[in-house]
């Protein structure tokens, strides 16, 4: 398929610059794939589409405050470091963006606070991205603890405001609990411990998968054939005890939903050769379009996305891409709102 076809018009006022006041209170439109009805419901009314022993699949990174504001020696110039992945945890080497990218070379020294934390620029690595190594001023303080005194959350660049205290708690999922994204698994947003509970009550059984989910998922396409557009590589593990539910459930005819599409691309990815799910941990660059078979999953909650973005594209490819366009069209005529606070689709 071609980029241009999964291009729509969306007003800047359908992007949710807030959370809903509770999570489980953003709209949910449920798409069914075989007869193509469109419903409209409130995220809490979702325990009604679960039947016993289905299988819900949730992504369990956690966001860490990626970004820092600090400023550049000599000069002052202020500078915005966005930190991408970590290369060398002795050597706190990390891959970072920078901005404004022209005034930072190799060998500039950066500072944060009032210079509790240097940061020395190792490498070029983009246009914007450069290899960076952290000195800490206290060398046996964890760096991740410094990181969360000094970083900040990482809200995206649809969402135009500053960040607030309240995205500190918002931005992450109920479950987040291995550190590593720099973007929210957006889908997950929506989930109480209300909600995972009353789905344990109905016999749904709750795995895991960790997928860091990075900025290169809301990367621009830049290619008018999507066979030839490139995904930057995210960190991923498939535990034991998750195979293993999958794969009863798979043996049993039970439905798999996964919770976002970073959760999705992971199972796609630790498929084995008979179609079942195996451990696994490592990058992968996975891109998923339409036309797609998928090995796993029988379900899918998601956001509303942007257009001509990877995120729509394994939306179209899952529900199919007549459909879930389709379904945009009643999202905006509607006024769902789009994005990473913004409402959730069901596709079952």
């Amino acid at each position: 398929m071609k980029l241009s076809e999964f291009d729509f018009k969306l007003a800047a006022n359908r992007t949710a610059l807030h959370p809903a006041e509770n999570r489980d209170e953003s709209r949910l439109m449920v798409i069914h794939k075989n007869t193509g009805k469109i419903e409209h419901k409130l995220f809490k009314d979702i325990t009604k589409y679960f039947n016993e022993d289905d299988v819900l699949i949730l992504n369990d990174t956690k966001v860490f405050p990626a970004r820092l504001y600090g400023q550049k020696e000599k000069t002052g110039a202020k500078i915005e470091v966005f930190l991408l992945r970590e290369l060398n945890p002795e050597l706190n080497l990390w891959d970072v963006l920078v901005d404004p990218a022209r005034k930072i070379r190799v060998g500039n020294k950066l500072y944060f606070g009032e210079g509790e934390l240097v940061a020395e620029v190792i490498d070029n690595t983009t246009s914007r991205g450069r290899t960076i190594r952290f000195i800490p001023e206290d060398p046996e303080r964890d760096f991740h603890d410094i990181i969360n005194e000094y970083g900040q959350t990482p809200l995206p660049k649809e969402i135009k405001r500053k960040v607030d205290k309240k995205d500190e708690e918002r931005f992450q999922t109920v479950y987040a609990k291995n550190i590593g994204a720099v973007a929210a698994p957006a889908a997950g947003l929506h989930f109480t411990q209300i909600i995972l509970k009353k789905l344990e009550l109905k016999g749904v059984n709750i795995a895991t998968v960790t997928s860091h989910t990075g900025l290169g998922t809301f990367k621009d396409i830049d290619v008018e054939d999507l066979t030839k557009h490139k995904m930057d590589s995210e960190n991923y593990s498939v535990p034991e005890e998750t195979c293993t539910i999958v794969n009863k459930a798979l043996k049993n005819n039970k439905r798999i939903i996964a919770v976002g599409t970073s959760s999705m691309k992971t199972l796609e990815t630790a498929v084995s050769a008979n179609d079942t799910l195996k451990p696994n941990s490592g990058w992968t660059d996975k891109f998923i379009f339409p036309p797609y078979e998928f090995k796993i999953c029988s379900g899918m909650i998601t956001n509303f996305h942007s257009p001509k973005s990877t995120l729509l594209m394994m939306a179209s490819a899952f529900g199919g891409f007549d459909l879930i366009m389709k379904s945009y069209k009643v999202a905006i005529k509607e006024k769902y709102n789009f994005h990473t606070y913004g409402d959730a689709l069901l596709i079952i």
